[in-house]
């Protein structure tokens, strides 16, 4: 089940506060200031700042 449209308004980064994006794979979220991707493990996001992955700024689904 991906993460509905409705979750994904409301979530925002944990460290920053910014607004987060699915990834291209669908298997993250990803800030748009900070670059940190939070994964989504069994449909759950896992809004853990130590669980985040910082990437540069590419592979976000609009």
């Amino acid at each position: 089940m991906p993460i509905s449209p409705a979750l994904l308004a409301i979530l925002a980064c944990p460290l920053c506060k910014a607004d987060v994006r699915l990834t291209a794979d669908e298997k993250g979220l990803k800030c748009v200031c900070c670059h940190r991707v939070y994964p989504i493990k069994d449909d759950i996001p896992v809004m853990i700042i130590d669980e985040a992955v910082v990437e540069p700024d590419r592979a976000v689904r609009d």
